[in-house]
């Protein structure tokens, strides 16, 4: 219950002082926790209070049936106020100008509530909305009842959503006004079917520049086009300037007054003898070269290659070209093609413009596995990823329904395991109840297998990094943040934590913890030494830079925790 009040002097200055709540002694035993003592609240700057108390009719409380007494020690009051208030657990939040007796004359009193009425009748059930992408079922609803309907299309790219509202009456649906739909733009370059299009669509035909509007049998014909017609002919311009006479400066380099080209002058062939060297063939009705124009001379034969003569043979070298090993060593094979089928070894980074994937599963523990495979992996099993987190102790749902205090004083420790790199920020635990105040020497810490700490959180008892206290049914998860992030590499780390509080009164959290119930539990499982939960019943009032995880205490409580 939380109880608010603001006290100010007739002149609207905030007073100074504090206000006692006093209660007789408390048990709960189904929490095995005792409550008592008077709770005093000063009164801040502006002259208000703000505290949480349990309520009067709190379940599984002995005694019941008992009321607060408020006792007001307001300062240059002499004589403060002293009455009796009950906070039902009906009304979570209370201001005491709403419950305070006013008239000192009145005896104090004690708000009870009163019996519960009777339930009044059966209201007529209120007109319900429904939704869905196709008309709705004859069958659904009652009348008074709407319908929204959505329809979704998409054409060239373009997603579009229809709305259409249904009303139910005298039995039947009936549709209201008619659909709602902005139009939408659509460009294409070839014709465009009008499935899937609406009325007042337009479409934009970029080979043509014609534009198309949709009407209710379809796109019709063109109802404008983009590009505007042909522009005027410009106007002529100037003529350029004439040369000397308007005769040719040059041709070739000769500047003679008349220039004569030979056909050696422009690269051409000589108009010699066909047959001859360079002469020029005259092709035949069939449209080949005659034979009697072809050279002659050698009896067409070749008579030398490269110098060589008779059956020539040549090599790489005799052409200047690299033989296979020369090649291979001046230009390396940095552009080989994959192979699609047999052993090749390919080096450097490599990167796929579109992701490599597969449809089968692997066969052996060196195949690569799609995504859609290992996330089925998971079955139908809870993982710390779908709460957000990055690694868990355990399941908290197979945790045991009592939480444990975990101790004032010793070094409480769980491993949690990694199974990919992460970044970690956060130490959680899951608490049941925690009313705050912790001291100072509380902290927690990350260790790796071989027991170097990796990271930590500050003092706990410090408002940066306390725990946030929970009085909520059910509990909730509380953390505490690391002094930097840790970069993580996949592996067991050990989770330390230390909470120094009033054990008097309860004061620390209780957590969320596995079946404690024997007093030396299994804990090492397997065929590796890893301890699963453990405990330093010697303590330290900071956390250690090294833990000696050998000497780690089989402590029969086994505390959950988590990385996120």
């Amino acid at each position: 219950m939380t109880v608010r009040g603001r006290f100010l002097a007739p002149d609207g200055t905030p007073l100074s002082g504090a206000l006692v709540f006093r209660a007789p002694t408390l048990t709960f035993p189904q929490a095995d926790v005792i409550l008592g003592g008077p709770v005093t609240v000063q009164l801040d700057a502006q002259g208000a209070i703000e505290v949480t108390l349990p309520a009067t009719d709190a379940p599984d409380m002995d005694p019941s049936g008992w009321a607060y007494v408020v006792a007001e020690q307001l300062s240059g009051i002499p004589v403060g106020r002293s009455y009796n208030i009950v906070l039902p657990r009906a009304q979570p939040e209370v201001d005491l100008a709403d419950i305070a007796p006013t008239d000192p004359a009145k005896p104090n009193y004690v708000g009870v509530p009163g019996p519960v009425g009777p339930q009044g009748a059966t209201g007529t059930p209120g007109s319900r909305i429904y939704s869905g992408a196709t008309a709705p079922a004859a069958g659904l609803g009652v009348d008074g009842d709407l319908y929204v309907r959505y329809e979704y299309s998409t054409v060239l790219g373009v997603t579009s959503t229809t709305v259409s509202t249904w009303q139910r009456s005298a039995g039947a649906w009936a549709q209201l006004g008619g659909d709602v739909r902005g139009a939408a733009w659509y460009v294409n370059t070839t014709s465009t079917p009008s499935t899937g299009t609406r009325p007042g669509d337009m479409l934009l035909r970029t080979d043509t520049g014609d534009l198309w509007q949709r009407g209710a049998s379809g796109w019709g014909t063109a109802v404008g086009n983009l590009r505007g017609p042909k522009g005027d002919t410009g106007a002529t311009g100037a003529t350029g300037a004439t040369g000397p006479g308007g005769v040719v400066q040059s041709v070739n380099g000769k500047s003679a007054a008349a220039v004569a080209l030979t056909a050696a002058d422009i690269g051409a062939l000589a108009t010699t003898a066909a047959g001859a060297p360079s002469g020029v063939a005259t092709l035949g009705a069939d449209g080949k070269v005659p034979a009697a124009q072809l050279p002659t001379a050698g009896g067409g034969a070749v008579d030398s290659v490269n110098a060589k003569t008779g059956v020539v043979v040549l090599t790489a070298a005799d052409v200047g070209a690299l033989d296979q090993a020369a090649a291979d060593a001046r230009y390396p094979l940095t552009t080989a093609a994959v192979l699609l089928a047999g052993t090749q070894t390919i080096s450097g980074g490599k990167t796929f413009s579109t992701i490599p994937s597969t449809t089968a599963a692997p066969t052996t523990a060196n195949h690569l596995a799609r995504k859609s495979y290992v996330d089925g992996l998971g079955g139908g099993e809870w993982l710390p990823s779908d709460h957000g987190l990055l690694a868990w102790a355990f399941d908290p749902a197979l945790g045991q329904s009592t939480a444990l205090y975990p101790g004032s004083g010793p070094i409480r420790v769980t491993a949690v395991i990694l199974r990919i790199p992460a970044t970690v920020t956060r130490i959680c635990w899951f608490a049941t109840g925690y009313a705050g105040g912790l001291v100072s020497g509380s902290w927690a810490a990350i260790y790796d297998s071989a027991g170097n700490r990796v990271a930590a959180t500050g003092d706990m008892s410090t408002a940066t990094y306390e725990p946030a206290e929970v009085h909520t049914a059910g509990g909730a998860t509380i953390s505490s943040p690391l002094t930097a992030s840790y970069a993580a590499p996949a592996g067991v780390y050990y989770v330390a934590s230390r909470w120094q509080y009033n054990t008097g009164t309860g004061d620390g959290p209780m957590l969320l913890a596995a079946e404690s119930g024997a007093g030396a539990p299994p804990n090492v499982f397997g065929q590796t030494p890893v301890r699963r939960f453990g405990v330093y019943t010697a303590g330290a009032a900071a956390a250690p830079a090294t833990i000696n995880v050998g000497a780690m205490e089989n402590g029969a409580n086994r505390f959950w925790v988590a990385l996120s």
